[in-house]
């Protein structure tokens, strides 16, 4: 899933979509901007919900093993200090030294200035998703203390009409929550407008590690579920990228509000995330049941390769910024580049730091 991240960030470097600290974009042919709004909008529909899910079944699996002290404490030096680390050194140090995203005056001056107007709030960069997870953690703990945790039967798994359900409330509630908060407004560098799909995957997470769902799930069923509800999405991708072709459209639909536009694609985005996921949890489970020293190596590494990997990307993209290549080229070099650099550096220097080590 990390993996994911690095590619979506290092196609924001050249894709006329999406935000990101430094970008290398050119004037790119029509396929190739047709690819980069697929893939990002695909890619932008399921994998930090499926990110949230992983979370929420680990997380429930952390709380029985603590006390609830113990847990708060453990979630805090986990997901609170590497979110603070982010904000204020490597996230500050990849701004003014690399992207050059900040102002003049000094390294020292512009942080003290981000410090003293409240800017730093919102420069947790790829961490808003700890920092929200550290949220969720805390709101987990506090539901569990007030209501007794109820424990799905073990002898069934969801049916098609909790699988259906389950989609439904995933398309209602984001498209309600854009009508207040469109899905480019930003608040505190999160898009509120997709949190509706975060809070019911990390949640559907602590459900199905309740009833053992992801051991116990047929592989036919996941297909069918997978395969089923990509097949619904097809023909509204259709639908929506019609509709962006249209000069008769308003296209501020796509962001959200009360619109026939933000509806259709609000289902899309619920019937990929529930596709995407069930089906690549199915996958995992099937090719990787037993960890290979390989897969350990990358496991282990993970979290580093998240927290450091925006400097990295960057560097490596300036570097590449003289090669006269397609940008889909450069865009696969970066990739690459950045997943081989970062997980090199976090197994040979950042995890041997004895700090880094105790909340990496």
């Amino acid at each position: 899933m990390v993996i994911f991240v690095l590619t979506m960030h290092a196609t924001d470097t050249y894709s006329p979509f999406g935000n990101w600290y430094y970008t290398d974009r050119t004037d790119s042919s029509f396929g190739t901007i047709l690819f980069f709004g697929i893939y990002q909008s695909f890619l932008q529909a399921f994998f930090m919900g499926l990110l949230f899910f992983v979370s929420g079944y680990f997380t429930l699996q952390a709380w029985r093993r603590k006390t609830a002290v113990a847990f708060v404490c453990g979630r805090f030096v986990r997901l609170g200090i590497p979110t603070l680390l982010y904000m204020f050194v490597i996230g500050p140090v990849t701004q003014y030294f690399l992207s050059h995203s900040w102002g003049t005056g000094g390294f020292a001056h512009q942080w003290l200035t981000h410090l003293r107007d409240g800017e730093w709030l919102s420069e947790t960069g790829p961490m808003w998703f700890c920092a929200a997870l550290l949220i969720f953690s805390l709101g987990f703990v506090l539901i569990q203390r007030a209501w007794p945790p109820m424990r799905p039967p073990t002898n069934t798994l969801p049916h098609h009409g909790a699988i259906v359900t389950f989609i439904i409330a995933l398309a209602v509630s984001t498209f309600l929550v854009r009508i207040v908060s469109p899905e480019n407004k930003s608040v505190l560098n999160v898009h509120l407008g997709d949190f509706p799909q975060y809070i019911l995957m990390f949640s559907a997470g602590i459900v199905a590690y309740r009833g053992s769902w992801l051991e116990r799930l047929p592989d036919r069923l996941a297909v069918q579920w997978s395969v089923g509800a990509l097949l619904i999405s097809m023909p509204l991708l259709v639908v929506l990228f019609g509709a962006r072709g249209s000069a008769h459209i308003d296209k501020h639909g796509f962001d959200g509000g009360f619109n026939f536009i933000s509806a259709i694609k609000c289902t899309w985005e619920a019937l990929v995330c529930l596709g995407m996921s069930v089906g690549l949890l199915a996958l995992y489970r099937r090719t990787l049941d037993h960890q290979s020293a390989w897969a350990k190596y990358l496991s282990d590494n993970a979290f580093a390769v998240y927290l450091f990997h925006p400097p990295v990307l960057i560097a490596i993209a300036l570097t590449l910024h003289g090669l006269s290549a397609p940008a889909l080229v450069k865009d696969l070099l970066l990739s690459l580049s950045t997943c081989l650099a970062t997980f090199a550096l976090s197994g040979l220097i950042f995890r041997r730091v004895p700090f880094l080590r105790k909340i990496l």
